[in-house]
């Protein structure tokens, strides 16, 4: 239920946060959300479930295909309610490729991305710290408990609860990885572009941010298991930042495993930006194109025609 409600400080003193700055204010606490509860559903299927005694055993994990889906679930709330803080005040980009995407394509000022980038990493970094404060004790647990190698005491398993790393299957490889988060953030865009176009179906604003998530979860069914589908740098490089400092050390930065992958740690940063740049444009170069060119007629088709139907009349 909306209610109104009074300002905590004084309006004369909230002025600085009417413009840029409440906005990087809200892309923070909007990426503190989507990592809080993006990073804590996928503690909860790592650590805390096999740890509190509701597994098969203290380090049973990903035995089903609902393993996964509680995970890409949990990361599609995470988005919905991210979107639903910070949309009236930013837009909720919450991802730099996102906001790339809009400065290339939707007229959203150059000036404005840094600071953004900048508002969303240290979003995702308070989250993931967040998250660590919560679950420490499960995640201590799980890597005492699972033999192999370790760094300063910690796994690899448990570093997957903050940022990501590529499938075995890779054998190491960079092209592989690489051309997944590029797709996979395509999508992402592409599907963001359609659901606030308003020549499209438009999709009602307040449901908006409930149909990316369900876009976001589709991503992660369809191409989750290849890298983790980060789709996000600020959602892989925040935490992993965090993990860095936190003790994880060369599983974060370079983000390496021996004999599995080296310097891994770019990869989610570059795949998403590129990805969400031909996101958008594949987008509007199919779609959305083709929509102004509707709008600007003053007959339109009805769907399925290319072109309006005239009358002998007319012709």
């Amino acid at each position: 239920m909306a209610v109104e409600i009074p300002a905590l400080v004084k309006t004369s003193r909230l002025r600085s946060r009417g413009g840029l700055l409440g906005e990087c204010l809200a892309e923070f606490l909007g990426t503190f959300v989507l990592i809080a509860f993006g990073c804590g559903v996928v503690a909860m299927a790592v650590a805390a479930l096999p740890g509190s005694g509701r597994a098969a055993t203290p380090t049973t994990i990903f035995l089903a295909a609902g393993d996964w889906l509680l995970i890409t679930w949990g990361w599609a709330f995470a988005v919905v309610f991210g979107v639903y803080v910070a949309g009236g005040v930013s837009g909720a980009h919450l991802n730099p490729a996102v906001t790339l995407a809009m400065a290339l394509r939707r007229g959203f000022s150059w000036a404005k991305v840094v600071p953004y980038w900048f508002a969303q990493v240290v979003g995702a970094l308070t989250g993931a710290a967040l998250v660590y404060l919560v679950y420490h004790d499960a995640i201590n647990t799980f890597d005492r408990t699972v033999p192999g190698p370790k760094v300063n005491g910690h796994t690899n398993t448990t570093f997957s609860i903050f940022a990501t790393f590529p499938a075995p299957y890779f054998h190491g490889g960079v092209w592989g990885p690489l051309v997944d988060q590029i797709v996979g953030t395509a999508f992402l865009l592409m599907l963001i572009a359609a659901v606030i176009d308003l020549r499209n179906q438009a999709v009602q604003a307040n449901l908006g941010p409930l149909v990316v998530g369900f876009a976001v979860a589709a991503i992660g069914m369809s191409y989750g298991a290849n890298a983790g589908y980060a789709i996000n740098p600020a959602r892989d490089f925040g935490p992993r930042l965090f993990t860095y400092a936190a003790g994880w050390d060369g599983l974060a930065f370079p983000g390496s495993v021996s004999g599995a992958f080296s310097a891994y740690w770019w990869i989610p940063i570059v795949g998403p930006l590129v990805g969400g740049a031909i996101g958008i444009l594949v987008y509007d170069l199919f779609i959305g194109d083709v929509l102004i060119v509707r709008s600007e007629m003053s007959e339109l088709p009805p769907p399925g025609r290319s072109t309006p139907v005239h009358t002998s009349d007319e012709e």
